[in-house]
């Protein structure tokens, strides 16, 4: 389906003072600049912003930042927040590809990825958000020891998600589930999206994955 273009998004966003332009400039600098301290957790294609709000709501000691490409998606979460303000929180005009320049090793505390673009063609693989090139891509931003978490309605994804995992040395699958709300230990403190609210409500069962990165060191670090 064709993205609406919104006129007049990109300045709308750009303006918002919940919007951080140039976040290449804070590269280093948000624990101590942006965040006052607390730690990051970065939601990369954040849709129309529930999710987001609603975790910088119920967790004002951690910093929630949105992460989408396109502005005309990404001005509808940040009215939501302009609406009702929160302190913690901001958002990100870019592509998943571009946040090694934005981010240090090790600034982001945790990944949210809900209900990501399944991209069905195999052609199109590498450009999944959960494809071992994402993964490389993440592995430059988190604090070993952080996590990623994944929730979807498409099975196929969920499984090419799990077998990239299971081939990426640097990760360790935590916990995993293929219905996520009849799975009480995974789905206790859940906070759902409006996609996951959609396709639940048409029947169809949450999948959900949390993946921790490990101390594994790359072969070129290793000790002889």
């Amino acid at each position: 389906m064709r993205l609406r273009n919104v006129p007049g998004a990109a300045e709308a966003v750009a303006s918002s003072i919940f919007s951080t332009e140039n976040p290449d400039a804070f590269k280093g600098k948000w624990l101590d600049s942006v965040t006052d301290g607390r730690p990051i957790a970065i939601e990369i294609g954040c849709g129309k912003g529930a999710f987001l709000h609603e975790m910088a709501r119920l967790h004002p000691e951690t910093f929630f930042i949105g992460c989408d490409r396109y502005a005309s998606v990404l001005i509808k979460a940040i009215r939501k927040v302009e609406d009702d303000p929160l302190p913690n929180i901001s958002f990100i005009c870019a592509d998943a590809a571009d946040l090694p320049d934005f981010f240090e090793r090790g600034e982001i505390d945790r990944i949210y990825l809900n209900f990501s673009d399944p991209w069905p063609k195999a052609r199109h693989a590498k450009r999944r958000l959960t494809s071992r090139q994402h993964l490389d891509i993440y592995r430059e931003l988190l604090l070993p020891g952080s996590v990623i978490e994944f929730k979807t309605d498409n099975k196929d994804l969920f499984d090419f998600s799990l077998e990239e995992l299971a081939g990426d040395p640097h990760y360790d699958l935590f916990a995993k589930t293929y219905d996520l709300h009849h799975d009480p230990t995974m789905n206790a403190g859940n906070v759902q999206t409006e996609y996951e609210m959609k396709f639940s409500a048409l029947g169809h069962p949450i999948c959900k994955l949390i993946a921790r990165l490990n101390d594994t060191p790359d072969e070129e670090e290793a000790p002889a």
